[in-house]
């Protein structure tokens, strides 16, 4: 029997109705508590879990990312789906298009991004490949298999919020290559590969990034955005969740 598998998301998705049998659990870990829902999709234990809380009453930069990702590996699971709602930086990609993102910066600031603190040792991780290609490869078939448009490879910029990036940060952002940009995404995908998961992550365009457009990026517009694409979204995952039961 295959391992448990991960899916955590954010800001829109607080369920996932395709789970089958839910259950509520909150898992104690020496980092705090994380709460997941436990089911079974396409008749593999999976474990989903919301960043943000299931009432959105989370911000990015108190998300308990230590605890949610040892959460996550206490339960036996190997492999995580991620979820991002971004801005776009990558003109090719429109609002509610999909990029399936290979590489990181981390342009947080105050938040906890390494189990490695000195109570457990040091150790210098590699991050050469943070995204495991296997499950990004799964994640783009599974697009293409549903003809829906995917941005093969990107650089996710993650940026400390609550509040949206400057337009001067974007700027500073593109030049690096970066293409999307979100504030969950890190440290995440870095305790993750820490803890030795296989993690892949897609990116929901939720708006183009500050500066990018004539229009204020506001909250409501992004939750727009994301309750059309979150159907296709899970869609996507669905049929990853598939191919990975085989």
């Amino acid at each position: 029997m295959k391992e448990p598998l991960g899916i955590i998301a954010g800001t829109g998705f607080y369920s996932i109705s395709a789970l089958k049998n839910p259950e509520v659990k909150v898992i104690e870990t020496k980092y705090g508590q994380a709460q997941v829902t436990k089911g079974t999709w396409h008749d593999r234990i999976t474990y989903f879990l919301t960043r943000h809380g299931t009432k959105h009453s989370v911000p990015p930069h108190k998300v308990n990312y230590r605890a949610n990702i040892q959460a996550l590996v206490d339960l036996g699971v190997k492999d995580v789906l991620a979820v991002n709602v971004c801005g776009g930086i990558d003109k090719n990609v429109p609002v509610g298009g999909l990029q399936v993102v290979d590489d990181f910066i981390d342009f947080t600031k105050n938040r906890i991004s390494t189990f490695f603190d000195g109570e457990e040792g040091v150790n210098h991780v590699d991050m050469t490949n943070p995204y495991n290609q296997d499950l990004r490869n799964v994640l783009i078939k599974s697009c293409q298999n549903l003809n829906i448009p995917i941005s093969d490879g990107g650089i996710y910029g993650g940026f400390e919020g609550p509040r949206f990036e400057s337009k001067a940060e974007i700027q500073m952002a593109k030049q690096m290559g970066v293409t999307m940009v979100g504030m969950t995404g890190v440290p995440e995908v870095v305790l993750a590969v820490e803890k030795g998961l296989r993690y892949a992550a897609i990116c929901i365009v939720a708006n183009p990034a500050a500066g990018l457009s004539n229009e204020e990026i506001t909250m409501e517009d992004v939750q727009k955005v994301v309750e059309t694409s979150a159907a296709q979204v899970v869609q996507v995952l669905d049929e990853a969740t598939k191919i990975l039961a085989q």
